[in-house]
């Protein structure tokens, strides 16, 4: 592998091109991934499922929360590491990559499965959704450490300097996703257990893919058994990063939680599984940013260890510009083409309607997002865990859920609705306070 020292040499376009662009396609593969699963599970399966599956959201927001602990806090240490040329350290950081992950997903795992039932509950299942969620989340539960492993491990390479044979993972998750679901569930008759399988041997496969970089003989960053034990100082380290996208995740967890309980009293079954679809359709947008920011953190990282700043704000800037353009993209989709996009994901008119009236008003302020989701990755990516933590919980846990907690008193379902776009406007003019309080203060320092 060539060391990646261009990044503090090359045109900041031109890196955030060659990161950002493999690191969109996987994003957005990786939606479409999730995506697919929806759209076999409803025209397949069955509206109620669709609605069974938007309660196992929680679950998966709170299993990508440890994972994302693990892998975006030791890639973000990785990037840094290899900025400072420290080679020794940046293995021994791979090593408690996997070490940490099989560790936590492990116990994750096996608490989720021992108290399932009353989980699904508390996210918003009914006796109608119970079986779907049910025989949906077992399946993903048994393959949560490959999950763990697959993620953590693809946003290492990702930053040690293979973007785009990360990227060639994500889609290859994709691909086989889409071959199986429909095998699976229509060849098989395996219902909504069948999407759960599909899912599980993809990252399988792309698992192996992961390894099989990490193990090359041509490596400079590759594993080695000897840095498996784990070093507390590097798993603190990276947990202390990555504490930030762990809240986020988490907060994420508890949102959908109101959510389905809130839809469920108001609305009922079917307003869930338009949330499923909003969801869904939101995610895409949602993952092309975070490619974007997947392409800012290394570069971003890297230059900030080399002490350069000037590159540092101006892959921040760049990346905020790109981002706003695709927010806005997903604006105008949302609101002026719901009904098309909703009817992707079933012909059941009943939560077509739902889902054309949540769509509408959950990407209401859209264009702002973008600049919000930069803001926090970009203290993250440079080190500052304190500010990103901050900025991640200031939309999610001080802003969405009290309006979540009090609108829907108010305005019923609509209430739920209308609490996201509230929450992105606020936590917006927040970033924008601290990212130019934090601009004003490096111009102090030339």
């Amino acid at each position: 592998m060539s060391l990646p020292l261009t990044l503090g040499k090359e045109p900041i376009p031109k890196l955030l091109k060659q990161y950002a662009i493999p690191a969109i396609v996987a994003m957005t593969a990786s939606s479409l991934y999730n995506m697919v699963d929806s759209i076999f599970i409803g025209h397949g399966v069955g509206a109620l499922a669709i609605s069974g599956l938007a309660v196992t959201f929680p679950f998966m927001n709170l299993a990508a929360a440890f994972g994302a602990m693990v892998g975006v806090g030791a890639s973000t240490l990785l990037s840094v590491k290899l900025g400072a040329k420290d080679y020794g350290e940046a293995k021994k950081i791979v090593g408690n990559v996997i070490a940490l992950n099989v560790v936590i997903g492990s116990v994750f795992m096996l608490v989720s499965l021992l108290f399932l039932d009353p989980i699904l509950y508390f996210f918003g299942a009914s006796e109608h959704t119970i079986n779907y969620a049910r025989n949906y989340m077992q399946i993903i539960l048994i393959g949560n450490i490959i999950t763990h492993l697959y993620l953590g491990l693809n946003s290492v390479i990702r930053s040690s300097g293979h973007p785009h044979q990360a990227m060639l993972a994500t889609i290859l998750t994709v691909i086989l996703n889409a071959i199986l679901d429909p095998i699976f569930i229509f060849v098989f008759d395996w219902g909504i257990r069948g999407a759960a399988v599909a899912t599980i041997l993809s990252q399988i496969f792309a698992l192996i893919w992961v390894l099989f970089i990490l193990t090359s003989k041509n490596e400079v960053i590759r594993l080695d058994r000897h840095f498996f034990r784990l070093d507390l100082r590097i798993v603190k380290d990276s947990l202390s990063i990555g504490l930030s996208p762990f809240l986020m995740n988490v907060a994420s967890c508890f949102i959908v939680i109101l959510i389905n309980n809130g839809l469920q009293r108001y609305s009922g079954d079917l307003a869930i599984g338009a949330f499923g679809i909003v969801n869904r359709v939101i995610f895409v947008i949602i993952m092309i940013v975070m490619g974007l920011n997947q392409g800012m953190q290394p570069i971003a990282g890297f230059n900030y260890g080399a002490n350069q700043m000037n590159r540092v704000m101006e892959v921040f800037a760049l990346t905020v510009k790109c981002a706003t353009v695709i927010t806005t993209l997903g604006f105008l989709m949302g609101e002026f083409f719901p009904k098309q996009i909703a009817s992707i994901f079933t012909t059941d008119q009943e939560l077509i309607e739902h889902a054309v009236y949540g769509l509408r008003l959950a990407v209401a302020v859209f264009p702002f997002v973008g600049f919000q989701m930069v803001a926090s990755n970009f203290f993250q990516s440079i080190g500052m865990a304190h500010k990103a933590i901050f900025l991640s919980l200031t939309r999610q846990l001080i802003f969405l859920i009290p309006m979540l907690v009090v609108l829907p008193h108010f305005f019923g379902v609509t209430g739920v609705w209308i609490s996201m776009p509230l929450s992105d406007t606020a936590a917006t003019i927040v970033s924008a306070i601290m990212i130019i309080s934090y601009i004003r203060k490096e111009k102090g320092k030339l």
